[in-house]
């Protein structure tokens, strides 16, 4: 297949991108200007991208270099969600098979539904995109990952428990947190509820403690309207552990933050959440350990100075190596900041700028292949950039 480059291929498909922060009636916005990365076992890096109306994927073998011409996996136009918590997001099984979810608006009041589609022969054909659930009444923020034994996980926020809740009288406070499994990436088998009173507007944090053990964060909604956030740790396929909240920064809204965590887990079990908030307790962009899944959170660190507009935190472990990113304005250009640490979150490097923009970007992600990590960004001025990272500074 031919390779065309990838900062012209990138800038050409996102020349009407803005930054994802625009608010306003579903469909009334450009294109939300994002790009999700996977590798796959063979090396290949895969992204997905949404283009205004349709969610395409492109293949890179030469690490981000240059890219293939983007593939539709979207037939027909779709209302694609915008909001600046939501992505197209791309996920590669151990046969390399290719796993591409995204979310739509179904109406003006902003309520969703979760879309999958598959593809078996190396991205050249995608099946017909299928709601991840039977349920219509609301889904948002839907992230899908492979476990350690090769099978499909996925979990979103889910309003279903909101309707009943109201015939009866009673208060219903967000969401609900809800999950579905695939064996074979083709078809999710039925929807179970992990947890009842989520926030409903802001990004998952997926990870995995094991075989069948997902391990899930989130904001949740805690008695009065306090939206702070939390993990939950799944014993085994189908039975959730308890909720363990991750800091008490009393962030009292009445609102949607739109500004969801970032999740971890290394090898010897440790878990790891870097999040924002707005609280009375704390203010700015935070990172907290835990030993293991049955252990509290340690004190929260401060990631920067609140002057610096520390937003978009994302988390990657790498054997015991654990990577963090996350982005700062430094009053003329965006920047994204990076520490690493080398014994599971014990202790860190200072942190570093490794990439920086004076335009419009995406939020920095991580992603790992053959035990590196690497950051991933994507901006209107520089196109796309998948830049490793060592161990040190």
């Amino acid at each position: 297949m031919r390779l065309l480059l990838a900062l012209p291929a990138l800038i050409l498909f996102g020349s009407a991108a803005v930054a994802q922060h625009q608010h306003g009636r579903p469909g009334s916005a450009p294109e939300a200007f994002t790009a999700a990365p996977a590798f796959a076992p063979d090396g290949t890096l895969w992204l997905a991208r949404p283009m205004v109306d349709r969610v395409v994927v492109q293949r890179s073998i030469d690490l981000g270099k240059t890219f293939s011409a983007p593939v539709r996996v979207t037939p027909e136009p779709m209302n694609l969600d915008w909001g600046p918590d939501a992505r197209a997001r791309i996920a590669v099984d151990p046969r390399g098979g290719l796993i591409v979810t995204f979310g739509i608006f179904q109406d003006k009041n902003f309520n969703g539904r979760a879309f999958f589609t598959r593809s078996g022969d190396d991205g050249a054909n995608f099946s017909k995109p299928r709601p991840i659930t039977p349920d219509t009444t609301s889904q948002r923020f839907e992230i899908a990952g492979i476990d350690p034994a090769g099978r499909v996980f996925a979990t979103w926020l889910d309003k279903r428990n909101i309707p009943p809740a109201r015939a009866a009288g009673k208060a219903y406070a967000g969401a609900a947190l809800a999950y579905a499994w695939s064996d074979d990436g083709a078809t999710f088998g039925k929807t179970d509820i992990a947890l009842d009173n989520t926030c409903e507007c802001c990004r998952l944090g997926l990870a995995f403690a094991g075989p069948g053990r997902p391990v899930i964060a989130f904001r949740n909604v805690f008695s009065g309207s306090v939206r702070d956030h939390a993990v939950v740790t799944f014993r085994d396929a189908t039975t959730p552990g308890p909720l363990r909240r991750v800091s008490t920064d009393d962030w009292k809204i009445e609102a949607c933050p739109h500004h969801g965590p970032s999740l971890a887990v290394a090898a010897d079990g440790s878990q790891h959440v870097a999040w924002f908030t707005d609280g009375k307790a704390r203010k700015g962009l935070f990172y907290a350990r835990a030993e293991s899944a049955d252990s509290a959170f340690g004190p929260p660190r401060a990631l920067s100075s609140s002057d610096r507009q520390p937003a978009r935190p994302y988390l990657l472990a790498v054997g015991r190596a654990v990577y963090l990113v996350w982005k700062e304005f430094d009053g003329n250009k965006v920047v994204v900041r990076w520490q690493v640490s080398n014994d599971s979150g014990v202790t860190w490097s200072k942190g570093r700028t490794v990439a920086e923009t004076d335009d419009a970007s995406d939020h920095p992600l991580l992603i790992g292949h053959a035990g590196r990590a690497y950051l991933s960004w994507l901006t209107k001025a520089q196109g796309y950039r998948l830049i490793p990272l060592e161990d040190q500074p």
